[in-house]
């Protein structure tokens, strides 16, 4: 399916230029990183499923809808917890697993060393990480995913660098991804250029 959708909209790309700047402090970081994925969601939900439930308004009897499958967030440890705020402004009843990797000082692969996800049934589970770059984090958290029976996985980036994009779509073309931006590439140190430096030290405030 090799399915890609980069967010267009003057919204996303003003706050995507105030992301990327090296002068932009943690608190305006953080909270750009949460607006930017509400754009994020919005783009990635329109196609959810609807069932029907009946309401009581103020004056009558009506037919609404509510979001039919079951909702799961899950973020890459650590800096894909900056997108859930985000989400769950919008999709308030998601439940939330963690996935957490570290990369290997010697194969360069990363390494799963923490995961929480509640069960899914039904459901659609969100993967959120900021930065796509080479592409073997997410392609070892959806495969993780997918051991675990869950079929419909979409992919939420801030940065998607193209070599990223195709290695998920390499292995596993089903995945849907969704970015506010598509980079230039990776430099020689496998960091998104132009980018916008460590997500997740920029979020926690964590640089030196």
């Amino acid at each position: 399916m090799n399915y890609v959708q980069i967010l267009s909209h003057p919204l996303v790309e003003d706050k995507m230029g105030r992301l990327r700047d090296h002068v932009t402090q943690t608190s305006d970081f953080r909270r750009l990183v949460e607006e930017l994925t509400l754009f994020l969601c919005m783009e990635a939900t329109t196609d959810l499923a609807l069932e029907e439930k009946t309401v009581t308004t103020p004056v009558a009897t009506t037919i609404a809808k509510q979001i039919a499958p079951e909702i799961v967030l899950a973020p890459v440890l650590r800096a894909g917890l900056g997108m859930v705020e985000g989400m769950l402004r919008l999709v308030p009843s998601a439940k939330v697993g963690h996935i957490g990797f570290y990369r290997d000082e010697k194969t360069l692969m990363p390494v799963e060393y923490y995961v929480n996800l509640p069960s899914v049934q039904r459901g659609i589970v969100f993967l959120l990480d900021p930065m796509l770059a080479t592409g073997g984090t997410a392609v070892a958290a959806i495969s993780l995913l997918k051991q675990r029976g869950i079929a419909d996985i979409r992919l939420l980036c801030l940065v998607a660098a193209p070599q990223g994009i195709q290695k998920v779509h390499a292995q596993h073309p089903d995945v849907k991804i969704f970015a506010t931006a598509l980079d230039e590439g990776l430099n020689d140190n496998g960091y998104i250029v132009p980018g916008l430096g460590d997500a997740g030290d920029r979020i926690f405030g964590t640089l030196d």
